[in-house]
């Protein structure tokens, strides 16, 4: 079944007197858009975080956020960044001298620039975080497929309604098509006898009026269409009873049903077949706007 790209997983875990937990969240994208926010400490990992990501969740815009505490005594440090601490310690410095105040900046002040002070773990590397974080990060993944997933079922049974709903406008249409030319032939008589009465016949013979019936028939004539729109359905309602990414190809098969009904719309030349065109438009819009939230 389909998944929805709107989601929530959280997962944690606890190793020795370290504690991870991995939350992401999900919302529509056409593309996959990622956007780690972990321990600066372990930057090294949001490569395999992204590919993992994008290997199970395939859309959306993903928002992933790693905690990463490590409680036991003695298992890290404060490094500061002496150089850096010097340069906003020196332009501190000279923006008082150029606006004539006096710096009346501390070493505390100097601390909580970004970036001075850093903390660090010293029993634990980012690879062997990596081997502990990355099952915690496959659990919480499983967490937001399983809601996806219900989500995903949802908006496919309201599709396949909709689904449904144009199909039988669809039906409408096919069987309003064949009478189209035979009702242009009735009032194409009546015009002619009311504009040349007696004459009408002289005038305009039979078979110059078959004639221009067959020719408005060749013009007006949606067999076609209705017979690539119903092939295109048939392929949505595959499409959405399948598995995995199938959004894109959803968005591809709509635009050729919208296709094929702007073209029924202006070939039909009938006033009912253009009603039915347009609550046609309107729902092929409300699916689209469905297979959005569609991975």
């Amino acid at each position: 079944m389909a998944s929805s790209m709107t989601g929530y997983g959280r997962a944690e875990a606890t190793y020795a007197t370290r504690r991870y937990l991995v939350e992401i969240k999900s919302v529509n994208n056409r593309f996959c858009d990622i956007s780690v926010r972990m321990p600066r400490g372990y930057a090294v990992l949001e490569t395999k975080i992204r590919e993992k990501i994008t290997e199970r969740l395939v859309r959306g815009k993903i928002d992933i956020f790693v905690t990463i505490e490590d409680v036991g005594d003695g298992n890290s440090t404060v490094e500061m960044n002496e150089g850096l601490a010097k340069a906003y310690s020196d332009a501190v410095r000279k923006i008082a001298e150029l606006t004539g105040r006096e710096d009346n900046s501390d070493a505390y002040q100097i601390a909580r620039f970004p970036d001075v002070l850093v903390a660090r773990s010293t029993s634990l590397t980012p690879e062997e975080a990596g081997a502990e974080l990355l099952p915690v990060l496959d659990a919480a993944i499983d967490d937001i497929l399983k809601m996806r997933g219900i989500e995903g079922e949802k908006l496919v049974n309201d599709l396949l309604e909709k689904v449904n709903s144009f199909e039988s406008m669809h039906a409408a249409v096919k069987l309003r098509a064949p009478l189209v030319p035979g009702e242009y032939k009735e009032r194409l008589m009546a015009r002619i006898e009311d504009l040349l009465e007696e004459k009408a016949n002289l005038v305009y013979d039979e078979a110059r009026r078959e004639a221009e019936v067959a020719v408005f028939a060749d013009k007006c004539a949606i067999d076609e269409e209705l017979t690539r729109l119903s092939s295109h359905m048939t392929q949505l309602r595959e499409t959405l009873k399948g598995t995995g990414s199938i959004g894109k190809r959803l968005d591809f098969i709509l635009q050729e049903m919208n296709r094929e009904v702007n073209t029924i719309g202006s070939k039909a030349n009938d006033l009912t077949i253009t009603n039915y065109v347009l609550d046609m438009k309107t729902e092929l819009e409300k699916i689209r706007e469905q297979i959005q939230n569609l991975a």
